[in-house]
Order: C-alpha cells, then structure tokens, then sequence
C-alpha cells in the first residue's frame, strides 16, 4: 500500500494550494479517506474526511475553507485549501479513516503571514 501526497508549497497567507493524495495497493472505493496533519510539536490531527458515498466532515479550524473530494476511478483524493493561515502550516497526509495503512511521506504546507 502507498499513499503519496503531493501539491504542498510555501504560500502567503489568504492563498490557496490543492493536495492530491495517490493511492495504490488499495481499493479505494471501499475506504472512507481522510486528510491529516502535523505540525510541528503537535500530535497528528484528522482535518477532513469523506465517505465512501462522498459525504464529508471537517475539522472546525478548516471548516468553509477546506474542501475534500475523492476520484475512485483514478484512486485519488484532493484537498482544496483556501483562504490559508499560517496555523496551518503543517505536514499532511492522507489515509482512511479510521487509520488502516502505513503513513506516507506527506507533503509539507508552509504559510507565511
């Protein structure tokens, strides 16, 4: 199982970035998802989740900002970030939720105020 997240970058506060996540090894379709992340110094938290039938929760810190979407034909997951501060500066990662496989490398997000 690999899950690889890319589209992370250094961004200005109020910018935007989009996060794909790959998946291979798994059946995507079959697997509530979810994107989480690390900041530095703090323990790993779930921001956004999606259901195996597209329904979708979010963290309160991202809610109206984030948005989540999957493509289980491509076994991909996305997340749209906008509007972003510099408290969301972190490493994300995707995985199912609950967590089942092994974390990927993530991708870093900075934003600077």
């Amino acid at each position: 199982v690999q899950l690889q997240a890319s589209g992370g970058g250094l961004v200005q506060a109020g910018g935007s970035l989009r996060l794909a996540c790959a998946a291979s090894g798994i059946i995507l379709r079959i697997n509530a998802m979810a994107w989480y992340r690390q900041a530095p110094g703090k323990q790993r938290e779930l921001v956004a989740l999606i259901t195996t039938v597209g329904a979708t929760n979010y963290a309160d810190s991202v809610k109206g900002r984030f948005t989540i979407a999957r493509d289980n034909a491509k076994n991909m997951v996305y997340l749209q970030m906008n509007s972003l501060k510099p408290e969301d500066t972190a490493v994300y990662y995707c995985n199912s939720a609950p967590r089942r496989f092994q974390w990927g490398q993530g991708t870093q997000v900075t934003v600077s105020s």
